[in-house]
């Protein structure tokens, strides 16, 4: 986030499409009876079983008036409860339930009062063990904020211990299980990031009443014999640059839980290799045990399984699986993954970091991703993102806080999708450092749990080779103090990926200058900013940057606001929009519109106003990937690193998203796509280049690029082709030609068709350019943190006088029978004369026209010439179209919408 962000948010994106609507007063509808949907969970009884509780019932402290003794014992009834799933924060469970309106429409989140969520509320959850002759031990983090913890009536810690978000804590349980029904209880304190080290909101979007307080990740119950496993992990040495070997090293914590000494064996698995040593433990005694390749030769790998980036390679991964046995008995077990992966981030010549993995640099392209508002976690949900970010060419994803649960790094380590995970900004985790931060300064007390969550998050996510550094600062870098413990948690846990001091320009004494920046911009700005090596333009590793708003579809638009905010988001542009920010600096959408009315015209209805934006958002999302990929192999001043802010919104937003809370994709969605594909023509806004971009691995040759300027009437002004042209690999550019400063007869607004052929003549890339004789001219001198203005703008109103464009769409559907359907689609220009059908869009809707969602295009958003088709492919789930035939809606800059039959 940006150092000077002013407004706190507390909130983050996930599950539910559309919450079910429950009463609309604004207190809590109350339940009476037992509490349903809450089972009690029956824990694995073998040793080395880790079984997560299923739910809780939670109810509000302030109302129940029985002990903690009470409350936590077996049996208790829990009256008028609500229940909640196994990670839930307080908020999430009442919508759940119904208890408030769908808080993603409208303003509908104010109803809900924070007041029911300024004291403490109770998570109650019973489990049944068979035998007690095991040891038993609570294994959890992800409580927000803190809490008190009791167990059958007792208590076994205190908020004091149990504080931190991510902190993790494992606590043993044995002398208080019985035979039978077991209950734990936590009393969990409000929230406030401010204050404590969670997680906070700041502007992304408005703040949960309830500011987040549960707790969001599984409480497991541990069960063993009397030596415990811990803390298993491989550190993998790949040899470089040749990939031929590496060097496995196997560690883990062997503890004595019991009262006399010991002797086990520990045995097991890494890879192929297998592994086995005895050891000897005094009573209550826990050692480190190593495996390396001098003493287990078969941990020296040959010709090993490499973890590649998506765009780079494949993705094996390896299995560790340890046992440690006591007189002949499985005494515990542990399982985990890892992939055979190198990655380095030194700093360039010119000071900014650049990532290189298993030796080979690489352009990260990334974004910013948010969890959902209420933080609740849906695996499908995630996952159908994740392949929106592969969709998009991106291959790095960065979590600023609100690091995710275990799940999400699996699937990035499965589909090959980067990670930079990292402490957030401007609340408490920058209080001491951050003065233009709302958080307050740390006590002895928030040094322990700060490093007490280092050591968490890097113990867990160490093995995921999808993670390549982690951020110990954001807007501020630590002090010596805080990086001190920083530093020391993840050497202790023997990270090995870069440790980067801060997303901004920054430096730390111990980890150094960071090698990024975040000199924004956050809110608007024309295409050819991006090309300037200045401010946020394509130089270095810009860590957050976009031009801002990204107002989504008209159908996402009317599942969000009310009737009369519809009508205020085209007609006042100085109106505060709850959809946007709490932030005073990004409460409107004045610069946005007011750029978007000078270079497009006026929006003349909600209609006009969306599709000038989706025009204006494709043109500025593909500018910026543009720009960054152009100047990566630059001598001077390369760009090595670009995150859009953001890939996604925690809830339903009007800024900051490339895809919109219900997955529907516009022109930011469509300009990133065209941006980032494998093989790309493109034009340079700041010296007029045609360049081809080559993101695959392997070079590309004998290809001709053309370029075609046209009047807005179709009339062709300009063409010329350049052939032969060769382009390595690994996003190497190559510039084919410039067009002329000044061509005769072409119109102040016009076109430019870019076209990308094989040697055979295919087309591999088509590209589609509105241009204007008249440029956006910026004022630098005047440049803030958030964005750069503009004293004049480019004439693009000529567009409006674009003829219509008649397309004629035709399609065939397929079922692969694992549930997944294919629509192929063949759109054509069916109209006479010589204008093109600027920017046509295809949706795929079901019987009452709604969007078929989550789809992945092979491309939309295409431009037609008279004659001209392109067969497009529509992925999704056949259960999305609850039985129906799927239809096509068509629609584009100059072509009227029209739905198929």
């Amino acid at each position: 986030m940006s150092v000077r962000r002013l407004a706190l948010v507390l909130a983050g994106p996930a599950l539910a499409l559309a919450l079910a609507a429950g009463a609309s007063g604004a207190a809590p509808v109350p339940r009476t009876g037992p509490v349903p949907g809450s089972p009690v969970t029956v824990v694995a009884p073998l040793p080395g079983s880790v079984t997560a509780l299923a739910g809780y019932a939670v109810q509000a402290a302030a109302k129940v008036k029985d002990s903690a003794a009470a409350v936590s014992s077996p049996g208790y009834p829990a009256a008028g409860w609500y229940p909640a799933g196994p990670r839930s924060t307080v908020l999430a469970a009442l919508l759940a339930a119904g208890a408030y309106p769908d808080p993603f429409y409208s303003t509908r989140q104010r109803l809900i009062p924070s007041s029911d969520f300024a004291a403490p509320w109770w998570y109650r959850s019973d489990f049944a063990v068979a035998d007690t002759t095991a040891r038993t031990h609570l294994d959890f983090s992800g409580v927000v904020s803190a809490a008190d913890v009791f167990v059958n009536g007792r208590p076994v810690a205190t908020a004091r211990t149990v504080a931190g978000a991510y902190t993790r804590h494992e606590l043993d349980i044995t002398a208080l299980v019985r035979a039978g029904t077991n209950t734990v209880a936590f009393r969990v304190r409000p929230n406030d990031p401010r204050k404590h080290l969670t997680m906070g909101w700041l502007d992304w979007i408005q703040p949960p009443p309830d500011r987040n307080m549960g707790i969001v990740r599984d409480v497991t119950v541990r069960r063993s014999g009397p030596v415990a496993l811990r803390d298993a992990h491989v550190v993998s040495a790949l040899a470089l640059p040749s990939l031929s070997s590496a060097e496995l090293t196997v560690k883990a914590r062997v503890r004595n839980d019991s009262a006399r000494t010991v002797t086990a064996t520990v045995s097991g698995t890494a890879g192929p290799a297998a592994v086995s040593r005895r050891v000897t433990l005094a009573p209550h005694e826990t050692k480190t045990v190593v495996f390396s390749p001098a003493d287990h030769p078969a941990l020296r790998l040959r010709s090993p399984r490499v973890w590649w980036p998506a765009a780079m390679g494949h993705q094996p991964l390896y299995g560790l699986h340890l046992t440690a046995t006591v007189q002949g008995a499985a005494s515990d077990t542990a399982h985990t993954s890892f992939g055979i992966r190198d990655v380095r981030a030194p700093l360039n010549a010119d000071g900014a970091r650049q990532y290189v993995i298993n030796g080979r640099p690489l352009l990260i392209k990334g974004a910013g991703w948010s969890p959902d508002a209420f933080l609740r976690w849906d695996r499908t949900y995630a996952e159908d993102r994740l392949r929106y970010a592969l969709d998009l060419g991106l291959n790095t994803l960065r979590l600023e806080g609100h690091i995710e649960p275990d799940e999400f790094f699996d699937l990035a380590d499965r589909y090959g999708i980067l990670t930079l995970p990292g402490w957030e900004c401007c609340d408490k985790w920058e209080g001491e450092v951050n003065g233009e931060g709302s958080g307050e300064g740390w006590d002895a007390a928030d040094h322990l749990v700060a490093r007490a969550s280092m050591a968490a998050e890097a113990a867990r996510l160490r093995r995921h080779p999808s993670v390549i550094s982690f951020l110990i600062g954001s807007d501020a870098a630590p002090n010596a103090e805080i990086e001190r413990g920083y530093v020391d948690a993840l050497r202790a846990a023997d990270w090995r990926a870069p440790v980067v001091a801060a997303a901004s320009d920054a430096s730390a004494p111990l980890t150094g200058r960071s090698g990024m920046r975040m000199t924004g911009p956050y809110d608007w700005v024309p295409p050819g900013y991006w090309y300037e090596k200045r401010a946020g333009g394509a130089t270095g590793f810009n860590s957050e940057t976009s031009a801002g708003p990204d107002v989504p579809t008209l159908d996402t638009l009317r599942r969000m606001m009310s009737p009369a905010e519809l009508e205020s988001l085209w007609q006042e542009p100085s109106a505060a929009q709850y959809h946007r920010s709490p932030s005073a600096v990004f409460a409107t959408l004045e610069l946005y519109d007011t750029a978007l009315a000078a270079r497009y015209g006026a929006p003349t209805g909600l209609e006009d106003y969306v599709r000038k934006a989706q025009l204006a958002q494709y043109e500025n999302v593909r500018a910026q990937f543009e720009a960054y990929a152009r100047n990566a192999k630059d001598a001077s001043a390369p760009s090595t690193g670009v995150v859009y802010w953001m890939f996604n919104s925690g809830w339903t937003s009007l800024h900051w998203q490339l895809v919109d809370r219900y997955l529907d994709q516009g022109g930011a969605y469509f300009g990133a796509k065209k941006a980032n594909e494998p093989l790309h023509v493109q034009y340079g806004y700041d010296d007029r280049s045609v360049s081809v971009v080559n993101n695959r691995t392997s070079p590309a040759s004998r290809l001709t690029a053309r370029v075609t300027l046209f009047s807005t009437d179709g009339v062709r002004r300009y063409d010329r082709a350049v052939t032969g042209l060769r382009v390595a690999g690994g996003g190497t550019a190559t510039t084919a030609l410039a067009v002329p400063a000044r061509v005769p007869g072409l119109s102040t607004t016009y076109l430019a068709r870019l076209l990308l052929t094989d040697d055979a003549g295919h087309e591999v890339s088509r590209n589609v350019y509105w241009l204007s004789t008249e440029e956006d001219v910026l004022d630098y001198a005047d440049t803030d943190w958030y964005h750069t203005p503009a004293t004049s703008y480019a004439d693009l109103r000529g567009l409006s006088s674009m003829e219509r464009a008649a397309v004629a769409a035709s399609a065939t559907t397929t079922q692969d029978g694992a549930g997944t359907s294919t629509t192929t689609v063949t759109l054509r220009h069916s109209g006479h004369g010589r204008t093109p059908a600027l920017l046509t869009d295809v949706h795929l809707v079901g019987a009452r026209g709604e969007p078929v969602l989550p789809v992945r295009w092979s491309d939309n958003q295409v431009t037609l010439w008279p004659g001209e088709s392109v067969t497009l492919t529509a992925t999704y789930r056949t259960a999305d179209l609850r039985g129906a035939a799927p239809r096509l809606r068509v629609s584009g800059w100059n072509t009227p919408p029209s739905v198929s039959r």
